[in-house]
């Protein structure tokens, strides 16, 4: 050892640098680097007086569908919003089937019931996004659209899903919370169905400093229709042809996101880095499952979530996660219940073990600390850490 440097034990005979407690999240660093730049953007817009909607906003919605590669990038107040105003553009409603994904967050399918609409749960792969072999299976002749989740920054296979969309004249509306720059087969996510729906919640890869969403699409009369309904369905003031709601990005957040976006890239690059270091450190290690990249495309990295592998019955990734903790290192459980078991959908009639993957996924992922500015000291301290863990099993 270095003199003078100071070191901590893990566990097992191993040691790495010290380092300070390893959150699964730090925006404070990212901060840092725009901190002047952003300050000054958000005191221009604070003098304008001008905070909801305005030049900002148009700037931020034309910078957005460039950069995904669509004609009309319209922005709202979350990714819950941008789902649920694509479906209501769509006249997806009451009586249609919506088919998607158990396993993610709950806005999916949430944003589905909001419009009136049934979801359609249809198990996952080990990529964690929907099994599109299924899919087919699931299509009724009240079926209208499919929602796949590009999930944990990794995109779902596109290629297929269109093919499949198309023979059955249905809509795909991609949810891309998870995913902005996700790319398959040389295309972003969100350029490919019919429209993307992208969340700026603060922990996702563009991030803001609060609530925001968009809607990213092709069609004109689908981008203004759904300008009209986030505007209390308005297409002249106080002329209203639709009962809309109020969704509406503020200024504040649209000048935070468009210097947010020029970093993007960088970032995202930081990530992939980052989810490198963890294959390379923890190829080796048994009883867990790790993420892979695809074979078609590029993720993103919005989460690194492992696989601790347990017996159906077992609570051992719960264990590891605790015993993590007393460590000082953090991670998460996204998504400890499938949507087809939440108490809210009882009324669905799934039960348990109907979509056996996306349940077994559910007690076995373990989402590591995952952030670009994520040193290497600290993974080390998170992969010995772990390692540790395992072997006190």
């Amino acid at each position: 050892m270095t003199k003078g440097t100071k070191f901590a034990w893990i566990g097992k005979n191993l040691w790495c640098k010290r380092v300070n407690k390893i959150p699964p999240l730090d925006l404070t660093r990212q901060y840092q680097q725009i901190d002047a730049e952003v300050e000054r953007a958000v005191l221009e817009v604070l003098r304008s007086g001008r905070y909801i909607g305005g030049a900002a906003v148009a700037a931020l919605e034309e910078q957005l569908a460039g950069y995904i590669g669509t004609s009309h990038g319209i922005a709202c107040n979350s990714g819950t919003d941008a789902l649920y105003l694509a479906l209501r553009a769509f006249d997806i409603g009451p009586g249609d089937e919506v088919i998607t994904t158990p396993f993610t967050f709950i806005a999916t399918s949430e944003a589905i019931a909001m419009a009136g609409a049934t979801p359609v749960f249809i198990d996952i792969d080990a990529s964690f996004n929907l099994d599109v072999s299924q899919v087919e299976a699931a299509i009724s002749d009240r079926a209208k659209a499919i929602i796949p989740v590009h999930l944990f920054g990794r995109p779902a296979a596109m290629t297929q899903l269109m093919e499949i969309a198309n023979r059955h004249n249905l809509l795909v509306i991609e949810d891309c919370a998870q995913a902005t720059a996700a790319e398959w087969s040389g295309q972003k996510v969100g350029s490919i169905g019919h429209v993307g729906c992208f969340s700026f919640f603060p922990t996702k890869n563009l991030g803001g400093c609060g609530d925001g969403g968009a809607v990213t699409t092709n069609d004109g009369a689908i981008a203004a229709k759904i300008r009209m309904l986030k505007e209390h369905g308005m297409t002249q003031r106080y002329c209203h042809e639709a009962t809309g709601i109020n969704s509406r990005l503020d200024a504040l957040q649209a000048v935070i996101l468009s210097i947010k976006l020029q970093h993007l890239d960088r970032w995202n690059q930081g990530r992939s880095q980052v989810a490198r270091r963890y294959q390379d450190l923890l190829s080796a290690v048994p009883g867990i499952q790790l993420p892979q990249a695809p074979t078609e495309g590029k993720a993103v990295w919005n989460q690194y979530t492992i696989r601790i592998q347990s017996q159906p019955e077992e609570n051992r990734r719960d264990r590891v996660r605790n015993q993590l903790q007393e460590l000082g290192i953090s991670s998460m459980v996204y998504y400890p219940i499938p949507l087809h078991l939440q108490p809210v959908y009882r009324d669905l009639g799934y039960s348990a073990g109907q979509l056996p993957i996306a349940e077994q996924a559910a007690k076995e992922v373990l989402s590591l600390p995952m952030f670009p500015e994520l040193s290497s000291e600290e993974q080390q301290q998170v992969v010995y850490g772990l390692k540790d863990c395992l072997a006190a099993e």
